[in-house]
């Protein structure tokens, strides 16, 4: 399998360096896209990373710089779980970030949790609907600035795990997910086209234990077995990694400029 081209690596020295690394280049990014009064729709993941990049951004003196309110929050996917579970991804989010900041409320699009009256199914129909009413290019859903992403050892991404049904369907923006590998077993993700749509991928993955997808994922390898291989941004697509996870990436393949 040759690499693809189009995707990138940037490399900090461990987590917490590359958290600020990232926490840079998004609030540059941000900036750049709401200097003329557009809109900028970020879609957010979960898990510690998630987290470590929207502590740095909120920690950053250029945050209170930003026009929030051009700015609205989306997430790849949630776990459908009670709303106050820790394990909700939007929770960590405003832990993190969002209660810090000046945000609208009308412009945090959370997905639904379980204790609010929808069915998962309901649940992923709401969250279709809600991106469809910032609909871009013809699509029903928005073209993210930046979409993150985590990557598991498994090369999920979002809640797109391998070898399941869900990674393969673009007749939808979100579906419910069941029986999921990673607990908890119900949840609802964006689908390959929503995240495919987004003008750049930023992959965040850290440790040893994420070496292999990692190298699978550059390499090319089929995305219905390896998730994270077919994520791709319009514009750009990035794995930002610490060194461990790093350790079989080709440095040609290692942009120091980015």
């Amino acid at each position: 399998m040759a690499a693809d081209p189009l995707k990138r690596v940037v490399v900090g020295a461990d987590p917490a360096a590359l958290a600020s690394t990232v926490a840079d280049r998004f609030l540059v990014r941000v900036q750049a896209r709401i200097r003329d009064g557009r809109l900028a729709h970020i879609a957010l993941t979960g898990g510690s990373m998630g987290s470590a990049v929207l502590r740095a951004v909120a920690e950053d003196p250029r945050t209170a710089d930003v026009d929030w309110s051009l700015v609205h929050f989306w997430w790849g996917d949630e776990r459908f779980v009670p709303a106050g579970d820790p394990d909700r991804n939007a929770g960590q989010a405003r832990a993190a970030l969002l209660d810090r900041i000046p945000v609208p409320a009308e412009n945090i699009h959370e997905m639904a949790a379980s204790d609010e009256g929808l069915s998962l199914d309901d649940g992923a129909r709401a969250y279709a609907a809600e991106l469809a009413r910032y609909g871009e290019r013809g699509l029903a859903w928005p073209s993210f600035a930046v979409c993150f992403l985590g990557v598991g050892p498994d090369g999920h991404i979002a809640s797109l795990f391998p070898d399941r049904p869900e990674i393969t369907v673009t007749d939808a923006a979100v579906l419910p997910v069941r029986n999921s590998p990673k607990p908890p077993p119900e949840r609802i993700t964006l689908t390959r086209p929503v995240i495919n749509g987004s003008k750049r991928v930023w992959m965040v993955l850290t440790g040893a234990e994420k070496a292999s997808a990692l190298g699978l994922a550059l390499a090319g390898a089929n995305y219905e077995n390896v998730p994270a291989a077919g994520a791709k941004g319009r514009k750009r697509t990035v794995f930002f990694v610490d060194e461990a996870a790093a350790a079989e990436v080709a440095p040609d393949l290692i942009d120091i400029d980015y």
